[in-house]
């Protein structure tokens, strides 16, 4: 079989392609749509129809395969059938029943709290980090009692009373341990220990445990001995409240719901009589608690238990309690009591809004007493003065006012707002009143309140903290146009003032957004300047980096348009205050990002490309050798996009300028090298289809410089993968532009290159195989071989021979027939390139079909090839038969009898005789697989129909499918 003769067989592309192709079929459009739901009838009778019904369905044709969707859905959505299920289901309500539902439902929605309402639990994290603490702190722990209050079975419930009366009051009488000296982690740590022994003591039946724990941790409330301090201890213990209030509402609910489960929407008439007088009890329990603060706290914590008694409890109660803070002496425990009693409030009865605002007035009335001679005293004690001490006042005030000003009406709003006035514009007050009321409202008012601001007292609360919370709701919604400009002079009168640069910079950064929001780049230009003129000296910038970040944001928010961006005189100045490593690259990479995103159009701008350019080489010299992978394509990725949106138009030797630059600064950087590469091949193209293909010597010369860039640099990669793919680009991107010589170089690189490869390569971060890879490099070589000339200096097929003999020393991996898959692949080629007429050349490139221009030399060249590659690959396909490789031995016969059939002269008797001997030999085994072959039997009859393949049809006799034994 080694003496086989190969004749290549004789190609008609044009002939071949208009066989391939489909052939048109008239399609009425009538009635036809793509996205038409198909509908399905049947024709059956329908079991179970009405009586007398007359309606039928017309048959659909067997032919029509139905949709499984549409005949399932009948034309209707998942939704719309649950829907006209439930209403058939549903008994019709009368007009008057539906009234009385909607009515229901309305009042529902107005009792509940919406998700435009800020929970409780999204302060309280910000709560304990702001308010902390270095002093020592104090606690009292319940030690149990020493006393044996049991009491027999038939005691009377008198004396069951008296017995937990007295349980309660031994708490109150001393049993209980002080630690003194605890940190604020020690603190923190023994209050949630109080809070697991309340879930323990619960678990375990000891209600009453439970309850003396929640009166003791109610007590620390009244101790303001470490005041700074005191916001995150009521966090901290109002947790604990809310899990015996939650405990409480529990069992009584499920003594409601023996048997039969009641409704969360139950009334009182669903409660039964053990229920009431558990609930009765425990609301007796806590009415006996002598001090006014955890009897106040611990009543509120059950508030909700009202329901199970009467329906206007919770109305009755919450204006007794609102009354009973009025007894208590400092105003900040008092304002958090109100804070407390405003949060139960909004959970349980939202709709009752006077309450709420009840709290609010006598907070407004209980203001004078901050300055009183009580409080001023304990600020002496305690070291605290009194701007910091006002500031503990915020959360709670802020909670009040949110609950108060939640979908209440300007009416209201503006009541408050006047009252706040009559108080002599109290700054802590005023501070809350912009936090807490709606955006619209305060942006609506923003004059007036600047006037307030004007109007308060700076000796307690500094105005700028004022201008910043008037800032953060105008950042929310817009003030009347006319007073933009004013309402901005005014604020920054007083932030410039500012000589803490940490504050200045908490306050100037919250205006940035505001100016621009609504102005041009002078005013933002003018801000930059401001903020560099504060934050400069003693290098305070190094302490502001997140509010500089967040300045840099919302400039870049604002201001898409970079050429205006770079032309603003401190930009580059603002940029440069980022001068830790790390904060510079990731503002580099937020800049960079909105480049990317928002440029629409190419660039040419140099304003933009210097600047660009500096932002990128910051991001690109910030790798070293413990940079991670994943920062490298991070980094690579956006100067990547930067790289794509530089385009100088015709000026193809100025973009060729670039790219150089480009290397030079980008060299750390694999992937953008890969980039410019690319970019440089893209612009050689481009010069010759502007030029309309015409090859004057300005334009060879600067096709050739891009060449030459590229020959230069590809060596440079590190990936010979890359290497190798942009070798092969770059010499197709050189033949288009008819410069050989180049194009023979890269080519000759490639080839070169090929024995380098290694066996494994890393594809991410795991070891593979090359081989698939290479495989695949060596196939798109192939192809690109039909269309290079020969060198006139250098033998008949050079390329192809030297890539052949690379395969024939490159050390293939063990057990691996890629060696013998490459010759079979350049069969193709080498049949291609017999032919008269080239399947597909390139313009004013003159191909070896013109070359040789069929010289039976060059033709029988080429049949020696073959003949070699072909002995080459049966000689392996002995030694597979010898090594019992029979599976990888019919695959290679199959491959090879494929390539002979579309290939070679089957007329030629060897040939043939070799092809029928490859598809026995193929299937000898039955690992062939029976669809392809049957499928390969159908082509063979079909190409046998042609006069000029006549003879396939004896051939078909000869070729029989052998199962598998």
């Amino acid at each position: 079989m080694a003496s086989v003769q190969w004749h290549a067989r004789v190609r008609k592309y044009g002939a071949e392609l208009q066989r391939c192709r489909l052939d048109a079929v008239p399609v009425d459009l009538g009635d036809y749509h793509p996205l038409k739901p198909i509908t399905v009838t049947d024709s059956r009778s329908r079991r179970g129809g009405r009586k007398g019904s007359t309606s039928s369905s017309s048959s659909s044709s067997s032919s029509v395969a139905p949709d499984p969707l549409s005949s399932m859905l009948e034309g209707t959505d998942p939704l719309s059938l649950f829907a006209a299920a439930s209403a058939s289901e549903t008994p019709t309500l009368s007009h008057s029943s539906s009234s009385v539902e909607l009515g229901r439902k309305r009042r529902e929605n107005e009792e509940e709290v919406g998700a435009d309402f800020e929970p409780w639990s999204a302060k309280r994290g910000e709560i304990l980090a702001r308010f902390t603490t270095t002093e020592k702190l104090s606690i009292n722990l319940f030690m149990g009692s020493d006393k044996n209050k049991a009491s027999s079975p038939s005691s009377a419930v008198s004396e069951k009373v008296r017995t937990r009366l007295e349980e309660l009051d031994d708490l109150e009488e001393g049993s209980q341990r002080e630690l003194l000296n605890l940190s604020q982690q020690d603190y923190v740590n023994r209050i949630e220990e109080l809070n697991q022994s309340l879930k323990e003591a619960w678990s375990s039946d000891q209600k009453v445990k439970a309850l003396k724990i929640v009166i003791q941790c109610s007590k620390l409330l009244s101790d303001t001995s470490v005041i700074q301090f005191y916001p995150s201890k009521f966090v901290l213990i109002t947790d604990i409240l809310d899990t015996f209030g939650r405990l409480v509402y529990e069992r009584i609910w499920s003594m409601c719901s023996d048997p039969r489960p009641i409704p969360d929407s139950f009334s009182v008439e669903d409660v039964n009589d053990t229920a009431k007088e558990t609930c009765l009890n425990w609301f007796f329990k806590i009415a006996s608690i002598r001090e006014l603060i955890p009897r106040l706290y611990v009543e509120a914590a059950i508030l909700k238990c009202n329901r199970f008694l009467n329906k206007t409890g919770i109305q009755e109660t919450l204006p007794r309690l609102t009354a009973m803070i009025r007894g208590i002496g400092d105003p900040l425990v008092a304002v958090y009591a109100r804070a407390y009693l405003c949060r139960v409030g909004m959970e349980v009865a939202p709709h009752l809004k006077d309450s709420l605002n009840k709290n609010f007035f006598d907070l407004l009335a209980s203001f004078r007493q901050i300055h009183g001679d009580t409080v001023q005293n304990q600020l002496v004690i305690q070291r605290v003065e009194i701007p910091v001490y006002l500031t503990l006042y915020s959360p709670a005030i802020h909670w009040i006012l949110q609950c108060v000003a939640y979908r209440a009406p300007d009416v209201l709003l503006t009541e408050m707002m006047e009252r706040c006035k009559k108080l002599g514009n109290n700054a802590l007050l005023l501070n809350s009143v912009m936090w807490a009321f709606r955006p619209e409202f305060v942006a609506a008012r923003a004059t007036d309140f600047i006037g307030m601001i004007k109007d308060c007292d700076e000796a307690g609360f500094p105005k700028h903290l004022l201008f910043g919370s008037l800032g953060r709701s105008l950042a929310c919604a817009d003030p009347p146009e006319s007073e933009r400009l004013p309402i901005l002079n005014e604020a920054w009168k007083v932030i410039t003032k500012v000589r803490s640069p940490q504050d200045y910079i908490n306050c100037a950064e919250i205006w940035v957004e505001f100016t621009c929001r609504h102005f041009t780049k002078r005013e933002v230009n003018t801000v930059l300047a401001d903020i560099i003129k504060h934050m400069t000296p003693d290098r305070a910038f190094e302490d502001a980096y997140p509010q500089l970040q967040s300045v840099m944001k919302k400039i870049l928010t604002y201001f898409h348009n970079f050429s205006v961006l770079f032309s603003m005189e401190k930009f580059l100045p603002f940029l440069d205050m980022f001068q830790k490593d790390s904060v510079r690259v990731e503002v580099c990479k937020s800049i960079m990002e909105v480049f990317i995103k928002h440029q629409q159009e190419p660039t040419r701008d140099p304003v933009i490309l210097n600047a660009l350019l500096h932002v990128c080489k910051t991001m690109h010299d910030s790798v070293n050798a413990l940079t991670v992978e994943d920062e490298k394509r991070s980094l690579a990725l956006l100067i990547n996009g930067f790289i794509r949106m530089v385009s100088f138009g015709r000026d193809f030797e100025q973009q060729l300028s670039f790219c150089v630059e480009a290397r030079a600064t980008f060299c750390n950087l694999e992937p953008v090298i890969i980039q410019l590469i690319h970019t440089v091949n893209q612009l050689a193209m481009e010069t010759r289809r502007v030029m309309g293909g015409s090859h004057s010597r300005k334009t060879a010369a600067f096709v050739r410089a891009c060449a030459a860039y590229s020959f230069i640099t590809i060596p440079s990669l590190t990936s010979i993968f890359s290497r190798l793919h942009l070798y092969l680009l770059s010499g197709q991107v050189a033949l288009a532009n008819q410069c050989l010589s180049q194009a023979d170089a890269f080519l000759k690189a490639a080839v070169s290159v090929l024995p380098e490869v290694p066996r494994t390569i890393s594809v991410e971060g795991k070891q593979r195989s090359s081989e698939a890879f290479l495989l695949d490099f060596i196939n798109s070589f192939l192809s690109t071989l039909l269309v290079v000339p020969d060198h006139p200096e250098q033998g008949v097929l050079y390329l192809v021979r030297g890539l052949l003999n690379m395969v024939q020393d490159y050390t293939w991996e063990d057990n691996s027939d890629a060696k013998v898959r490459v010759y079979i692949s350049a069969l193709p080629l080498l049949a291609a390139m017999s032919q008269e007429s080239y399947l597909y050349t390139i313009p004013k490139v003159d191909s070896n079909e013109t070359l040789y221009g069929g010289d039976p030399k060059f033709v029988a060249e080429i049949s020696r090839l073959c003949e070699t590659l072909i002995g080459q690959v049966l000689d392996h396909l002995k030694t597979l038969g010898r090594e019992e490789g029979v599976r990888r031995q019919g695959s290679l016969a199959f491959s090879l009898f494929s390539t002979l059939l579309a290939h070679g002269d089957l007329r030629n008797n060897k040939l043939n005789q070799l092809a029928v001997n490859l598809w026995n030999l193929s299937h000898k085994n039955g690992h062939c697989d029976t669809r392809t072959s049957v499928r390969t039997l159908e082509h063979i009859k079909q190409q046998a129909q042609q006069p000029e393949l006549s003879h396939l049809s004896d051939m078909l006799l000869r070729l029989s499918l052998q199962s598998r034994a």
